[in-house]
């Protein structure tokens, strides 16, 4: 999702800038709505005090007062990428509880060591109930906060820069996966990332999607083709398919034929392009593109831990800023005020990507307006945000074969199917279709 002038970015690319006033920024993985200009005093950090310490802190008190006792997907992700166990929309995920699994607070202590400790202070991973008992993990505020408060600050030294920014994903998807098998092969704590600051991301990649894991099977990336098929959008097949070629056609060329190339991080395994097909889909959704130095005037595709686990709003008011500069900070500033508990939501795609980005890119699909995206592209109204037909409207034997292809079912026969139908791809899919159909209707 990555690519353009935007500031996020439907493919996982998002821009950044340090000073906002326009009312969307948009790059390739996500975007936000932007209300007004950051300002310095925007930037200083809250002097409202914190109920801990940090979430370090929270954890040892806790063992200390209660000796050791214990604290506290889906195929289409939900929405985002804090990683579910169930593939159930909506419900009350307002409010969550702190994650204080292992994992986790591998984690915090990743981000103390490593010049963001403040963060600990404002926010932790949390879990956010879901409808028959499942959870979503994102972020969560640990305390109240204004409009103009950090939220997030990750020193630019934290992320991982995957190199300047390009419409092909395969070439950065090549880089993280040489890294990620690098790091995590054989448990290889001593490895260091060249050309990065010497930081052990260990933790950090373990805390990515798994391979093969079900918040990436919700992208087409990952459709059978039976499910493409029940899509009834030929552009997005398309798309889909060329993609898959390239991800096949990049993996001979820069993975297969490299004898030094690491193996899978269980150290005997050979990988495969279905290895590079999910580091492919990592960039997609959750790589953002940041701009860097001012008279350099270059772009760049970074990973930014903590930054990247919260969830799509797609009317959150957050605001992200910062510049891919040595010594530089990556923010998340809040847009209206925050409760303690509430999750922290930003918008992915800057608030123009449609459901025919999100279920290539993210692998979920979001509500209304989304899909009016959608059908105002296939009634000419609307440019294409990005793949096939991008910066122009929809041609006119593109949008015939798409209303061709949706026109072969109604939308009673849709809901029918959905409701005996059991493969979560094929759901999707159908979901996806009756969306658009309702959308043509209401729109036209």
């Amino acid at each position: 999702m990555p690519r353009q002038t935007y500031c996020l970015f439907v493919t996982s690319i998002l821009q950044w800038s340090l000073l906002v006033s326009t009312t969307t920024l948009t790059g390739t993985t996500m975007a936000f709505q932007v209300g007004q200009v950051i300002s310095p005093s925007w930037t200083t950090r809250s002097s409202t005090s914190s109920t801990f310490t940090t979430v370090l802190d929270a954890k040892a008190s806790k063992k200390k007062k209660k000796k050791g006792s214990g604290g506290g997907g889906t195929a289409a992700g939900i929405k985002g990428f804090g990683a579910s166990s169930s593939s159930s929309k909506g419900g009350d995920t307002n409010t969550g509880s702190m994650d204080r699994s292992a994992e986790a607070m591998a984690f915090y202590k990743l981000l103390e060591d490593n010049g963001a400790s403040d963060n600990l202070k404002r926010v932790a991973i949390g879990m956010f109930p879901l409808p028959g008992g499942n959870k979503l993990r994102g972020i969560m505020a640990l305390k109240d906060m204004k409009k103009g408060d950090v939220i997030i600050r990750v020193p630019y030294e934290m992320a991982v820069n995957l190199g300047a920014e390009g419409e092909d994903p395969t070439i950065p998807a090549v880089q993280l996966l040489r890294r990620y098998c690098n790091v995590l092969n054989n448990n290889d704590k001593d490895y260091k990332e060249e050309n990065d600051s010497g930081i052990d991301r260990t933790t950090y990649y373990k805390m990515l999607p798994e391979y093969k894991g079900d918040d990436c099977l919700g992208s087409t990336d990952f459709f059978s083709n039976e499910a493409l098929d029940a899509l009834q959008s030929p552009l997005v097949v398309e798309e889909t398919l060329k993609r898959r070629e390239r991800t096949k056609n990049r993996f001979q060329m820069d993975v297969a034929s490299d004898e030094s190339f690491p193996k899978w991080i269980d150290g005997t395994t050979d990988l495969t392009d279905e290895h590079l097909q999910w580091a492919v889909w990592l960039i997609t959704s959750r790589v953002l593109t940041v701009q860097g130095d001012v008279d350099e005037g270059r772009s760049y595709r970074l990973l930014i831990p903590l930054l990247d686990m919260c969830n799509h709003d797609r009317s959150s008011v957050h605001v992200l800023t910062g510049r891919a500069v040595p010594g530089g900070e990556l923010k998340v500033v809040a847009g209206g005020p925050i409760k303690a508990g509430e999750q922290i939501n930003i918008c992915y795609g800057g608030g123009v990507a449609g459901n025919d980005r999100f279920v290539q890119d993210y692998g979920f699909l979001d509500h209304e307006e989304a899909y009016k995206i959608v059908a105002m592209q296939l009634y000419g109204k609307q440019r294409i945000l990005e793949g096939v037909g991008k910066g122009r409207t929809m041609i006119v034997t593109d949008r015939e074969k798409t209303m061709e292809a949706l026109e072969s079912t109604t939308v009673q026969e849709d809901e029918e199917a959905l409701s005996s139908e059991k493969d979560p791809s094929i759901r999707s899919a159908i979901e996806y279709r009756i969306g658009v159909k309702k959308a043509l209707e209401k729109y036209a």
